[in-house]
């Protein structure tokens, strides 16, 4: 089994590659079980990142099955104006952008986990302050998704 660390946007990622078997690797991003399908070995990724009024973050270019990104790793730190992902899901909408001003208890993000789609609230007043993830992302159990301040 081969192991990787690989940083994206600051967060690291443990990836190890337990197996191989033509185009397609089974691999643990993070403790968490992908089988990967390599769809054309010779292609280029490029990187997008978000409109410059918000935080430059970087999509996850992995192209997998079933259809998932590398799980971004639980952020450290927070406070109580941190948004964070209360179970493992894709982010499938962020309802706010950076300096709204928001009220407890409003909209902020989507995410779907388990075939539904949860609505997470800001869980205080005050105004977006970063936005850590994209439309798309995965997101493990704790990641702080968005900090209000």
């Amino acid at each position: 089994m081969k192991q990787f660390i690989y940083r994206i946007n600051g967060q690291e990622y443990i990836v190890a590659v337990n197996k191989m078997e033509g185009n397609v690797a089974e691999v643990a991003v993070n403790g968490s079980n992908y089988n990967v399908e390599l769809v054309d070995g010779e292609e280029e990724v490029t990187l997008s990142t978000r409109p410059a009024a918000k935080p430059a973050a970087a999509s996850k270019p992995a192209s997998t099955t079933p259809k998932a990104t590398a799980p971004a790793k639980p952020s450290v730190g927070g406070g109580a104006g941190a948004l964070k992902s209360p179970l493992p899901g894709i982010v499938v909408g962020i309802k706010v952008n950076v300096g709204d001003v928001v009220k407890k208890g409003d909209a902020v993000v989507v995410l779907e986990a388990m075939k539904m789609e949860n609505v997470l609230q800001a869980p205080i007043d005050g105004t977006v302050q970063e936005i850590h993830v994209n439309q798309g992302d995965s997101v493990l159990e704790g990641v702080t998704l968005v900090t209000i301040g």
